[in-house]
């Protein structure tokens, strides 16, 4: 048990130190996200799972407050609706829960934030590509190597990993980082 503790906090701490030796790219996407904000614009935010309870989390770090009181900005989770998901799982599959939701509420000048620790989420990839369809600033999280959805992106996060774990701490902690960054621009 130790040696199992122990080697995932070793990969943990290695993600992260990876992360630092680079901080170019939460600097970029916070300035995106930003900039979005400042614009008028809002942000949509989907994933699938672990990346799902993350788009939400991140959306009320956006809409609540992170570390200190400011306007709320715009983002909206498309995985908290269940009567919406449900409905279009149901009358269109899954795969297009999230491009329908984009469809309807993204417009030119907001911003897509996608999700996917394999880069390859059929339903995410789809969001992605209406998004761009519709002029939307698109910014994809995922693991080491970006998967399919990455072609979509304006910008990408890619963890220094590709255990789904690890990926989904990096999320988080990327996350994180760019709520304060963009806290900070906005007040």
């Amino acid at each position: 048990m130790e040696a199992k503790i122990t080697s995932a906090l070793k990969r943990h701490v290695a993600a992260a130190q990876a992360l630092a030796a680079d901080p170019s790219p939460l600097r970029d996407i916070a300035a995106a996200l930003a900039g979005t904000v400042k614009a008028g614009g809002k942000i949509l935010i989907c994933g699938n799972g672990g990346s799902a309870a993350d788009s939400q989390h991140i959306a009320g770090e956006l809409v609540g407050r992170f570390k200190k009181e400011r306007r709320a900005i715009a983002a909206v989770s498309l995985t908290t609706d269940t009567s919406v998901m449900t409905c279009l799982g149901n009358d269109y599959g899954f795969d297009r829960v999230f491009e329908r939701q984009v469809e309807a509420l993204g417009r030119k000048g907001d911003l897509l934030l996608a999700l996917s620790t394999s880069g390859s989420s059929a339903n995410v990839l789809r969001a992605a590509a209406r998004a761009k369809e519709t002029g939307m600033t698109v910014i994809g999280f995922f693991g080491k190597g970006g998967g399919a959805i990455v072609k979509y992106c304006d910008l990408a996060f890619l963890a220094p990993e590709t255990d789904t774990p690890r990926v989904q701490e990096m999320h988080i902690l990327a996350a994180h980082i760019i709520c304060e960054l963009v806290e900070d621009s906005v007040s």
